[in-house]
Formats: structure tokens, C-alpha cells, sequence
């Protein structure tokens, strides 16, 4: 009987941490650039018994990796990747990847994120445009002109396909391994005036969200039915 009230327990943590996975994707639905979260969940034995016993794990978070929808804005400082890359950015925790090409020049030329984080190149340096030359021509290969002259290139990394991923700010990610400068823009590139949107498509992420809320309510109802039979067994034995 205790057994299955903490198999039932580690159900209910983990379905919590789904509900909360889901909630957190469906409020960034319109948010550009920003990578969908899962949680991958793995069943844990238990041998403090005979008799072995199976839990479900707490979970383990990831980020997904797909493509958001790019959009049409016109506007020379948005910038929107075709291909796997992500663009650095320089924060006050060191350099994250992100895929929000909204981008913005200030009034010494700095090129920046919206949030005011600067845009690195190839080589990890900030760019720095120049403010009186008007806006920027941006090429595939992100190479940025003004006026045409060449002032520098938007750095486009790649980050290996085994790399663990954390949230940054930004709709930013941090790899745990050194991300890539790409030098193949055949199949990769900038492509000016679009942005990208969010990866999470959100009638999908309403779906999961209902479901999941029906397996929380499944759990509990099973927690209620066990506390009810111990409780029942409880006054049967005491009674004889």
C-alpha cells in the first residue's frame, strides 16, 4: 500500500512539471525566436525491496531545436536565419544564441538585440555600424553595408546536435559545448527584413495541456482512492 502511494506521488510530480512546461510554451506562443520546452521522463526502479517497484522520474527539461515561421517586415534591422544557425549575442553572463533577429542601432552604432544585448560577429566581437551611413544592407552571408562600403558581418553559429541547452535572456539558449562559426551559406543564411517567430504551435500545446491536466486529475483521484482504503483498513484491523 505505500508502495503505490509513492508511485502515485512520483506520477503527480511529473505530470505537475508537464502542466508547468506546457503553461510556460503556450504564454511564449508570439514570442519571435523562442525554442519550445519538454520534458523527457524515464522510469526509476526501486531495489530497497524484493520486490521491484517502478517510479516515474521528475523529468528531465529540453529545448527543441525546430524552426519557427519567418515573417515578412521589411525592416532593415530585423533579421531572420534560414537554416540551423542561431546569431550570438554578448550578456552580462557571458555569450548566449538566439534566434530573435529583431535588432536595433544605437545612437554610437552599436548593433544590439531589442533588449540592448550587442550582436557579436564570427569572431565573438561586438559590430558597430556606422550611425550617420543610414541603414544597413545585410547579405545571406551576413555581410552588412552601409553606403557601399563593408562595415563587418553578423556572426552565424552552429551548435552541436549533442549539446545540453539552457535558457538565456533574449529567447536566448546556452549550449554546454563552444558553438561554431557557419561557413556554409548554401543551405544556411541571413535573410533581412523577416524575423522569425516562436517554434511552438499552440493548438498542438492546447491539446497536450488538456490532456495532461486530465492525467493530473486521474492521479489524484487515484490518490484519493488509496488514502480512502488505507484509512478503511486501518479501522477494519483496529476494530479486530
Amino acid at each position: 500500500m505505500q508502495s503505490a502511494f509513492y508511485v502515485s506521488l512520483s506520477a503527480q510530480v511529473s505530470v505537475d512539471k508537464r502542466l508547468e512546461t506546457l503553461a510556460n510554451n503556450i504564454a511564449n506562443a508570439a514570442t519571435p525566436g523562442y525554442r519550445a520546452e519538454g520534458v523527457s521522463f524515464q522510469q526509476v526502479v526501486s531495489q530497497t525491496d524484493t520486490s521491484k517497484i517502478a517510479y516515474v522520474s521528475s523529468g528531465k527539461d529540453f529545448i527543441s531545436r525546430a524552426a519557427g515561421e519567418l515573417t515578412k517586415t521589411g525592416d532593415p534591422y530585423d533579421m531572420g536565419i534560414v537554416g540551423k544557425g542561431f546569431f550570438g549575442i554578448r550578456t552580462p553572463d557571458g555569450t548566449a544564441y538566439t534566434r530573435d533577429g529583431r535588432m536595433r542601432m544605437n545612437e554610437t552604432g552599436d548593433l544590439q538585440t531589442v533588449s540592448g544585448f550587442p550582436i557579436l560577429d564570427a569572431g565573438n566581437s561586438p559590430i558597430v555600424l556606422d550611425p550617420t551611413a543610414g541603414p544597413p544592407m545585410i547579405s545571406r552571408d551576413g555581410m552588412i553595408t552601409q553606403s557601399g562600403r563593408q562595415i563587418g558581418a553578423v556572426g552565424l553559429f552552429a551548435i552541436d546536435e549533442t549539446a545540453e541547452l539552457t535558457r538565456g535572456p533574449n529567447a536566448s539558449i546556452i549550449p554546454s559545448k563552444p558553438a561554431t562559426a557557419v561557413l556554409d551559406f548554401v543551405r544556411n543564411g541571413v535573410q533581412q527584413g523577416f524575423i522569425e517567430g516562436s517554434n511552438v504551435n499552440p493548438i498542438h500545446e492546447m491539446a497536450k495541456l488538456i490532456a495532461t491536466s486530465r492525467a493530473f486529475d486521474s492521479v489524484s483521484s487515484m490518490n484519493d482512492m488509496l488514502d480512502s482504503s488505507q484509512r478503511e483498513a486501518i479501522r477494519t484491523l483496529g476494530g479486530s
